[in-house]
């Protein structure tokens, strides 16, 4: 395997085109019938995506509503065609400007230099202002 197409390189072009809010960029990374899962925080809803279109609406929901001030993977752990990513953010919702931070573990998998899978696990906490 080519050492552009490793599963770890996969995810980071796919969080260098999320830096960009590059949503087709983003696309480009995933297979047709990707699935995406988001467990949910104490703020944010559990959701479930499928397939290319519904991870371009997780990613153009994020970019639309949220101003995504930080955004950091830490920890790459690579295991075969699976990636777990630690890491944290720091958003702003656009349309009230409420702040949140979450801790989060990213798991995907890829198969054929795509990304068949992401599932997220996070906590999230609100941001006080003052």
């Amino acid at each position: 395997m080519e050492a552009n197409n490793s599963p770890v390189q996969v995810v980071k072009r796919m969080f260098n085109a999320f830096a960009k809010g590059d949503v087709q960029g983003i696309l480009r990374t995933v297979s047709d019938d990707s699935l995406w899962i988001y467990h949910g925080t104490q703020i944010i809803p559990k959701s479930r995506f499928s397939g290319k279109d519904g991870v371009e609406k997780f990613f153009t929901n994020i970019l639309e509503r949220t101003e995504v001030i930080s955004f950091e993977p830490r920890q790459y752990i690579v295991e075969g065609k699976m990636v777990v990513v630690l890491g944290s953010e720091h958003q702003r919702t656009k349309r009230s400007g409420r702040e949140m931070k979450q801790q989060w573990v990213q798991i995907y998998t890829i198969q054929n230099g795509l990304i068949t899978r992401m599932e997220e696990f996070a906590s999230s906490e609100s941001v006080l202002e003052g």
